[in-house]
């Protein structure tokens, strides 16, 4: 059974940083790409960053691009992402996902940008 599980969210001034965590479980994590989605409130999801396998090759959506960083320690099973220089418009549920539309994602953390 896929599990994906979601750490890390909170309540944070614009200009700051959080660390998302996503503990995957229930697959061979390693011959996976990975990926993050959002969704704002009263939005859809979006797609925010992606990982291959290895962690080798990235890819970001332009809105985070220079501000957030993918990354993945397949010893672990799990899946990073750094989000530096926070903005209010990235105020939204974070979710780490088997696929880029999200169709496939854990239960999600509430990231929150605000003063």
């Amino acid at each position: 059974q896929v599990q994906l599980v979601e750490s890390g969210g909170g309540l944070v001034q614009p200009g700051g940083s959080l660390r998302l965590s996503c503990a995957a479980s229930g697959f061979t994590f390693s011959k996976y790409y990975m990926y993050w989605v959002r969704q704002a409130p009263g939005k859809g999801l979006e797609w925010v960053s992606s990982i291959s396998f290895g962690g080798g090759t990235t890819d970001y959506a332009d809105s985070v691009k220079g501000r957030f960083t993918i990354s993945r320690d397949n010893a672990k099973n799990t899946l990073y992402l750094q989000m530096n220089s926070l903005k209010s418009e990235d105020t939204a549920v974070y979710f780490c996902a088997k696929d880029r539309i999200g169709a496939d994602r854990g239960q999600g953390t509430q990231v929150t940008v605000s003063s």
